[in-house]
């Protein structure tokens, strides 16, 4: 079996040969780009399994090559950042990024993040596979082409908004705790202000599903002083 291809899309020497140090010796084929437009065509032309896109960058911004590839496919992208970009990480997650990493980062915080997106990856791609759709009255999720249909009208939902509500759907009135989310949606374990990220996408999942929609029998649900389930009227 080949090793999962990873684009690296960085202008920064010293970053690039930091990525070389952490993925290379774990067996990743690393693939480099210096500039944003590079890196929209790399993208394009090796598919990879997993891009790793800073935010600052010539030519094209991280944050409209992360709009231009999600246009185009549903490889998992995760954002360098550097401490304090907050505005531009929330509006990274928001167009489409599944994960960021703060600089500086560990070697090891790297390797970890990167095998738990191609770990969560590989899970949606498996499931995908077996042909799974959940229907709900006015609501159906289809995962083989990842689209959301509430009352006949597609719902535009980010990569991670579509899996936060696929496995929240998968197992009705199941109640997960926020850090039991974070951990199986985004794939790793509770870092300081991450359990406000799951309150943001909760928020903006109930906005897109059901404003401005009549009632139905389902619904985003708030389990206080616990987390979040998807309910659905017996």
């Amino acid at each position: 079996m080949s090793h999962p291809t990873i684009l690296c899309i960085e202008d920064e020497e010293a970053a690039c040969q930091q990525v070389r140090g952490a993925l290379g010796k774990e067996g990743f084929e690393l693939r480099f780009a210096a500039s944003g437009a590079e890196g929209v065509e790399e993208a394009r032309r090796l598919r990879p399994d997993l891009i790793l896109l800073d935010l600052v960058l010539p030519e094209v911004g991280g944050l409209e090559v992360c709009r231009r590839i999600r246009g185009e496919m549903n490889v998992p992208i995760i954002m360098l950042t550097v401490k304090g970009e907050e505005v531009d990480r929330v509006v990274g997650l928001e167009i489409g990024a599944d994960d960021y990493i703060a600089k500086p980062y560990s070697p090891r915080e790297l390797v970890a993040r990167v095998r738990a997106m191609l770990r969560r990856s590989a899970l949606i791609k498996e499931a995908a596979e077996r042909q799974k759709t959940l229907s709900f009255p006015g609501l159906e999720i289809d995962l083989p082409t990842r689209t959301v249909k509430a009352d006949g009208e597609s719902v535009h939902l980010t990569p991670k908004e579509f899996d936060l509500l696929y496995h929240l759907a998968s197992q009705p009135r199941h109640v997960f705790s926020r850090e039991q989310i974070l951990e199986q949606v985004w794939g790793y374990q509770t870092r300081g202000g991450d359990l406000r990220t799951v309150d943001t996408h909760i928020k903006r999942l109930r906005k897109k599903l059901q404003e401005g929609r009549g009632d139905h029998p389902w619904s985003m649900a708030t389990v206080w002083g616990v987390g979040y389930k998807f309910d659905v009227a017996p």
